[in-house]
């Protein structure tokens, strides 16, 4: 591999960690009340919170939970198509 491949790769790396570092500032700025609200809800419930989604967001429900448990938050899963099949038991 050439060293100009190698430099090249460098910059595509960089541009694209600078384009999220940008993305995550742009974000802090449309946070608002409604994060306050989900929080004191989660908070002053005493269950389990239930994330469910379907594909993409299915994938990032999963991880919703995980880091939910991890913080010691409890949570479920409930994949939309298994609850109609059974799982709507969870709620």
């Amino acid at each position: 591999m050439s060293m100009l491949h190698k430099v090249e790769w460098l910059r595509v790396a960089q541009a694209a960690m600078r384009a999220e570092a940008q993305a995550i500032l742009d974000a802090t700025t449309r946070l608002d009340g409604n994060l306050t609200q989900a929080v004191e809800l989660i908070l002053a419930h005493s269950g389990k919170v239930i994330v469910s989604g379907l594909g993409k967001s299915g994938h990032v429900g999963h991880k919703m939970v995980a880091t939910l448990c991890s913080t010691g938050t409890p949570a479920v899963f409930l994949h939309p198509s298994e609850a109609v099949h059974g799982d709507l038991g969870i709620y």
